[in-house]
């Protein structure tokens, strides 16, 4: 007679059928606006200065979402706004990831002084308005694409630095790093072969959250007149010239507006998918 067991005597086997919907629905979002940036590239219906379409047009065949105050296309601007943002987002994130690695790594081999002095540092540079920062670099240089990635990365870069210098530290503190000195392996050898692919997950989540924030920035400064100059059109800049016609042309403010939101909610999607798949205990959890 075979016994039987009770749900709650049951052993945990892993749901085959629990896939990570959240990264799937990330990955649907963020990839129809980085599809939209990618054919941007090779084809758009309009020149970006082409100014025929007639003034504040509504949509139609050959306008799909109506004209500006100017009469330049507004869904040519649309997918030029997304190829800004994704170069926006993915140039910050790649400068920050680099100088808050390299930042977060040598301060958690720190000691003494020079630890309180680089954490002081980091915390100065995150309480540091990016505004300011950018407007210190387009002062400096020039009001591009380039300085807001520039000066959005800078900002991030203490983000990313202190969290990797949390990190870092929390692994250096294992007894498998202890034995790996004991062996004679090099600093550079552990920092490669133990440190970084122990972080990696934690890592990799927090640098998509990033993006996200750095298209936020990226949107904010163009709507101060501080990132690409026209006549690139960036959502920023679309919105900011829209915000005067809304009530008589809503589709020039509605349609970059809901391109950043979908954007933004896709990338955050995603590094909750990320989490949860990458994350040992949340998949243990999930099991």
């Amino acid at each position: 007679m075979k016994r039987r067991t009770s749900p709650a005597n049951r052993p945990n086997r892993p749901n085959r059928s629990n896939r990570s919907y959240t990264l799937i629905a990330g990955c649907v979002l963020a990839g129809l606006i980085a599809l939209l940036a990618l054919v941007s590239l090779v084809w758009l219906p309009y020149a970006a200065d082409d100014t025929s379409g007639g003034r504040l047009t509504g949509p139609a065949a050959d306008h799909l979402l109506g004209t500006d105050k100017l009469g330049r296309d507004l869904f040519t601007q649309a997918m030029t706004g997304s190829r800004i943002a994704v170069e926006a987002g993915l140039g910050s994130v790649l400068v920050a990831a680099v100088i808050g690695v390299t930042l977060g790594v040598l301060s958690a081999f720190a000691q003494g002084w020079l630890d309180d002095t680089l954490s002081a540092f980091l915390d100065i540079l995150i309480a540091f308005p990016t505004l300011l920062l950018a407007m210190l670099i387009v002062a400096a240089r020039s009001a591009t694409l380039g300085s807001a990635v520039l000066a959005i990365g800078l900002a991030q870069s203490a983000v990313v630095a202190r969290l990797v210098r949390i990190l870092v530290k929390r692994v250096l503190a294992q007894d498998y790093i202890t034995a790996a000195r004991t062996s004679g392996t090099s600093w550079p050898r552990i920092v490669a072969g133990h440190v970084l692919p122990n972080i990696w997950p934690t890592l990799v989540v927090n640098l998509a959250l990033q993006f996200g924030l750095a298209v936020l920035a990226e949107a904010g400064l163009s709507y101060l007149g501080l990132g690409a100059p026209p006549p690139n059109a960036s959502w920023g800049r679309m919105l900011q010239e829209a915000q005067a016609t809304f009530t008589t042309a809503p589709a020039g403010a509605l349609a970059p507006g809901i391109l950043l939101v979908l954007l933004v909610i896709g990338v955050n999607l995603i590094a909750d998918g990320l989490r949860d798949t990458l994350d040992p205990a949340t998949r243990r959890r999930r099991a």
